[in-house]
């Protein structure tokens, strides 16, 4: 089967988006389909075209950004020959240009597959609200034009304003989890680096600096969490610096930041690569998702640490909870609240054998080949169709 994946970043690019669409694309290939990513060439230095992994990366040149999206005048062109030489299309939403590929995929007669991953909310601005109407507009008309939508969850299907529009063609299917194995050396080769056994507890989270995903709540919930545990420590994996659309953001909170670096309560380690965070999980305590908006749906982050034995606890938004409830390894916490946070963590951290979980059988769950095959039932469900 030829499948065109299309989305806006792709690697290196490093978001939940292209985490999940990197691992389904090269694990389609691995199971004998070509393959072929169509996505923006958001930083100049990247080639148009390469083979990572097995798949087929074409990259579209940039003309401008648009708050946290961009422009490509030739994305349409490269569009209507990349759909017409594939057997089915699938694209990663939000995408400004999802409508004009998917109507391309219904006008060659080809099967277009839209999978959802979150609603996008940028802060509150006035050119962002025109940004958010103009994306909303165009993920309806996308969802208009595809023949099916995939989502995380039913939970968060039954939430998002977008996807109760198109409950009749909505299939949920987990998202794909997959870490390298750490070998004990690589794993103490951390802790000894980030002196991690100096620290108690050590306490994760794992996202892009960014205010959706809820810092601030991590940041007010420190002094209850220090007040038991004065040598907690938090290990910020992810992109902190120059993230696109957030230094005021990072501007406001990084002076509370720096007195907890300062104390050793909190450390930056930039973004890591799979190997990296392989040897990250192991050496923490909890993570934790203080996500505050729907553009967070499931929170990847949460599966991989459980994988390695470690609870989590996200905030209650629909979705996010799930990975939670589903398999008993971690304590939700309130949307926004602070004390709520803090009392999850130190629930968690004071009960740990009441969190454990069967990994097994979790590993089973979003392992990217169970996941791939469910989507080619899919494809397959909607050639006959065509």
């Amino acid at each position: 089967m030829k499948i065109l994946t299309v989305l806006t970043y792709y690697r290196p690019h490093t978001s939940g988006l292209t985490i999940y669409a990197e691992r389904l694309a090269r694990t389609f290939a691995k199971r004998g389909h070509q393959v072929t990513v169509m996505t923006t060439q958001y930083d100049p230095s990247l080639p148009n075209e390469e083979m990572m992994d097995g798949v087929r990366v074409i990259r579209v040149p940039v003309m401008a950004r648009v708050s946290k999206g961009v422009l490509a005048p030739t994305f349409g062109l490269v569009a209507t020959k990349l759909v017409w030489e594939h057997d089915v299309v699938q694209l990663h939403l939000p995408q400004f240009d999802a409508p004009g590929v998917a109507l391309r995929a219904r006008l060659f007669g080809k099967p277009a597959v839209l999978t959802y991953h979150c609603d996008v909310q940028l802060p509150k601005t006035f050119f962002n609200r025109i940004v958010n109407q103009v994306v909303d507009f165009q993920n309806n008309m996308a969802g208009k034009l595809a023949n099916h939508i995939v989502t995380y969850t039913q939970d968060y299907a039954d939430h998002s304003p977008y996807l109760s529009r198109f409950a009749s063609k909505l299939t949920p299917i987990l998202p794909p989890v997959e870490l390298p194995f750490a070998t004990p050396e690589a794993v103490s080769a951390f802790a000894e680096t980030h002196l991690t056994k100096q620290r108690h507890p050590v306490i994760g989270m794992a996202a892009r600096f960014a205010s959706e995903k809820g810092v601030e709540v991590l940041l007010d919930a420190m002094p209850a969490i220090l007040a038991k545990y004065p040598k907690a420590q938090v290990l910020f994996a992810g992109t902190y610096q120059n993230v696109m659309g957030e230094q005021a953001y990072s501007d406001r909170l990084m002076p509370r930041i720096h007195e907890h670096e300062v104390n050793g309560n909190w450390k930056f380690l930039g973004n890591l690569d799979p190997v990296q965070m392989a040897a990250y999980y192991p050496n923490l305590d909890v993570l934790t998702v203080p996500s505050l908006n729907s553009t967070e749906a499931f929170g990847l982050v949460q599966i991989e640490a459980m994988m390695n034995g470690v609870p989590s606890v996200p905030s209650a938004l629909p979705g996010v909870r799930r990975p939670v409830q589903m398999h008993g390894m971690g304590v939700v916490s309130e949307i926004g609240n602070a004390e709520s946070l803090a009392n999850a963590i130190l629930e968690v951290l004071g009960n740990k054998e009441k969190y454990r979980g069967d990994i097994p059988s979790l590993k089973t769950a979003y392992d990217p080949d169970s996941v791939a095959q469910e989507y080619e039932n899919l494809f397959e469900r909607l050639g006959a169709k065509k």
